[in-house]
C-alpha cells in the first residue's frame, strides 16, 4: 500500500535524495508547501513573503519502510531545534516542518518528537522547534523541473544538512 509524507528540513535539495536512497520509498519530489501564494517560484520563497517551506513529498510502500522509520532519519537529517535556518540556509523556507497525511502519521510525529526531544534533553540541546501540522487543505506546488532529484543530476552541488549528532534512539521505535 503507498502513503504519501512531507518533510521540510531546510534545502530540499539534500532531504530528498537522503530519502530517496531509502528502501520503500517509491518516488519523491520537491516542492513548496504551508504559505499564502499559489504557484509561488523559487525566486519568491526565497524572499520569504509567500510564507512557504522548502518541502520534500514521499510516496512510500507502508509494507517496505514504516512511517515511524521516515521519521527517524527526518529527525537526524538536520537540526530540528534550529528556528528557520539550517547551517547557511537562513529564512522560513527552511524551517523544519512535518505535514501528515493522517491522523496516524500526526500521532506518529508527536510521539516521534517527544522520543527525540528526551536524547536531545539528555545530550544538552535545545527543545525542537519543527511544527507538526496536518497537509489537510494545505496545497503542494510542486517545484521547478531543475529542482527535482537536483543532487542526481549535479552529483557535487550543494547540499546544506545541519545535524544534531544525536542519533534516534533504537528503543523508541518501540515506545
Amino acid at each position: 500500500m503507498s502513503s504519501i509524507a512531507y518533510f521540510a528540513t531546510g534545502c530540499f535539495w539534500g532531504a530528498e535524495r537522503r530519502f530517496w536512497q531509502m528502501d520503500g520509498v517509491k518516488e519523491t519530489s520537491v516542492g513548496y508547501m504551508g504559505g499564502s501564494r499559489a504557484n509561488p517560484s523559487y525566486e519568491q520563497v526565497c524572499t520569504g513573503v509567500t510564507g512557504h517551506a522548502e518541502m520534500v513529498k514521499l510516496v512510500f510502500d507502508e509494507s517496505k519502510v514504516s512511517y515511524q522509520r521516515l521519521l527517524e532519519e527526518f529527525w537526524t537529517m538536520h537540526d530540528p531545534t534550529s528556528l528557520n535556518q539550517q547551517g547557511g540556509d537562513i529564512g522560513s523556507q527552511y524551517r523544519s516542518s512535518i505535514y501528515t497525511t493522517t491522523p496516524e502519521q500526526y500521532v506518529t510525529a508527536v510521539n516521534s518528537r517527544n522520543v527525540y526531544q528526551s536524547v536531545l534533553t539528555a545530550a544538552g540541546l535545545n527543545e525542537i522547534v519543527t511544527e507538526i501540522i496536518s497537509a489537510q487543505g494545505v496545497e503542494y506546488f510542486l517545484a521547478e523541473d531543475y529542482h527535482q532529484k537536483y543532487l542526481q543530476k549535479n552529483p557535487n552541488g550543494y547540499d546544506c544538512h545541519s545535524s544534531t549528532g544525536v542519533a534516534y534512539p533504537v528503543e523508541g521505535a518501540n515506545l
